[in-house]
């Protein structure tokens, strides 16, 4: 089967296709044929990172991570054999190949009615996003900013904030294009990330302050947006692609301000009930056409480099998938 790996750090050039036996599912995992493969940019950062002292170091053959819609065609010895042949959406952490294992504890069903493209963001990039709207404790009414807005995250964050009763969204992107796709979805304001001044901009459309900011960019994007928080608002990190996990001001928390870093696999260590119901939520919000997962482009398994390059110039436009 084809398999995409590195065996060096560096551009996407490094990204290969090679050929690899099919793996066997072991206990607790399944073994899917992909349908989609939805493409993170974690991978960007891993990929290029050869300081062994960064957390975004990964030792050598590096494999690529992704979120996978496909169809189960083994099972491993303790789980349920009934599995087989079910559509389903999950995370792998070796996903860019022609069959992928996965854990099956996390699988989410898919529906034959959904595409399977919009399916790829249910496992993790929606989880995320909708996760992050629950611990930090969004209320009817309430003025959201959503950083990098039109990301794979955070345009499902936009729509979400607004399902749950933002009364303001206030959403950043640094293209035209993605400007665009924001005021579509329904911000109220898009403001572009790249200006200088992109925080006054935010802090003359919401004067009484923001009271849920979201950021995966991290650095100065996120010591701006703390400032930008009204008194006993919430800041929810859920990235850092500035590749810059910087510290927090103490002085930004002593103003009636809270931190809260999310990741998904905590989440659902701290409350599987909760990560479990989100699930179905959101897929019951993308069938239902009231969640729009934007896919912006789709490449062939076959071209990894050019899909490192979209995803590296911040090209695309929501999600990029890759087609096996």
């Amino acid at each position: 089967m084809r398999h995409v790996r590195y065996h060096a750090h560096g551009g996407p050039e490094v990204l290969a296709v090679e050929e690899s036996p099919v793996p066997e599912p072991g206990p607790g995992e399944v073994l899917v044929r992909p349908e989609v493969i939805g493409t993170n940019y974690v991978d960007v950062q891993l990929r290029r990172e050869a300081d062994r002292a960064s957390i975004w170091f990964r030792e050598l053959p590096g494999t690529l991570t992704g979120d996978v819609v496909g169809t189960v065609e083994r099972t491993g010895s303790d789980v349920d054999p009934a599995l087989a042949g079910t559509r389903v959406a999950a995370v792998a952490t070796d996903a860019w190949a022609d069959r992928v294992v996965t854990d099956a504890d996390w699988l989410v069903p898919v529906p034959d009615d959904l595409d399977a493209a919009s399916a790829s963001v249910l496992p993790l990039a929606g989880a995320v996003a909708l996760g992050c709207l629950r611990v930090g404790r969004i209320a009817a009414g309430e003025t959201v900013l959503v950083t990098a807005g039109a990301g794979t995250i955070g345009h499902l964050a936009v729509q979400l904030a607004r399902l749950r009763g933002a009364g303001t969204v206030i959403a950043t992107a640094g293209s035209d294009a993605k400007r665009k796709l924001l005021a579509d979805l329904g911000a109220d304001t898009v403001i572009d990330h790249t200006a200088p001044d992109w925080d006054e901009q935010v802090r003359a459309a919401a004067p009484e302050g923001v009271h849920l900011a979201l950021d995966a960019i991290g650095g100065d994007t996120l010591h701006r947006a703390l400032d930008l928080l009204a008194p006993f608002g919430r800041a929810v990190v859920y990235g850092a692609s500035a590749g810059d996990l910087t510290s927090v001001p103490v002085t930004s928390v002593f103003a009636l301000r809270s931190v809260i870093g999310f990741a998904v696999l905590a989440y659902r260590l701290a409350d599987p009930e909760q990560a479990r119901a989100d699930l179905d939520e959101l897929t019951g919000l993308l069938r239902s056409g009231r969640l729009r997962a934007v896919t912006g482009a789709r490449v062939p398994l076959d071209e990894p480099v050019r899909a490192h390059r979209l995803l590296e110039d911040r090209a695309v436009v929501g999600r990029l998938v890759l087609e096996p």
